[in-house]
């Protein structure tokens, strides 16, 4: 397992478009995970250590986040040959099992990751209305470890910020998270 740090936010690029099954069983896309105030794209999975100490934070802020007007979805792109607890029956079960708030998708060609730029999960892409990036940066002080409960909610006020405003915070803490495990070549 690597230990991967996100880049910092590039203010303004527009969210790649995608078309996704979910384990819900519906195909999702970008137009259809979208609220009207913005959108959080999620990279997440099953096995790593960084996305279970946060998972429960991230399906409460998710869920607080629709009131907000904020869509949310996340996306799993690890290759899952090499991490079978990554496969779709898993994640289907995880998000039965957890109740997830968001549609969980698998990103099997890996082609979404790369057009977002994904490099680790957790990773956060939280985009205004207009779909632009605002906001690249971490869940909470959480590592591998969930931080104190009282940790600042600092994705969930970004995002909150982002539907009052369409602004992100000019100051991020980048994510940090296992390597997204691509295919071999």
């Amino acid at each position: 397992m690597v230990s991967t740090a996100t880049p910092v936010c590039n203010y303004g690029t527009l969210a790649p478009e995608f078309s996704l099954p979910g384990t819900d069983g519906q195909q999702h896309t970008l137009a259809s995970c979208r609220g009207p105030n913005g959108l959080l794209v999620m990279f997440i999975c099953n096995h790593c250590p960084y996305v279970q100490a946060v998972l429960d934070r991230i399906i409460r802020d998710t869920r607080e986040l629709r009131e907000y007007g904020i869509g949310c979805v996340g996306i799993m792109s690890n290759d899952p040959t090499q991490y079978p607890e990554d496969g779709f029956e898993q994640m289907a079960r995880l998000a039965r099992e957890k109740e997830f708030p968001f549609p969980y998708l698998f990103d099997e060609t890996q082609a979404v990751a790369r057009a977002y730029g994904a490099v680790c999960t957790p990773d956060f892409f939280g985009y205004n209305a207009a779909l632009q990036l605002q906001y690249r940066g971490r869940l909470d002080a959480s590592g591998r470890q969930a931080a104190p409960p009282g940790a600042r909610r600092e994705l969930f006020e970004a995002m909150r910020e982002i539907a009052r405003s369409g602004q992100g915070p000019a100051e991020q803490t980048a994510s940090i998270g296992c390597s997204i495990k691509w295919k071999d070549a």
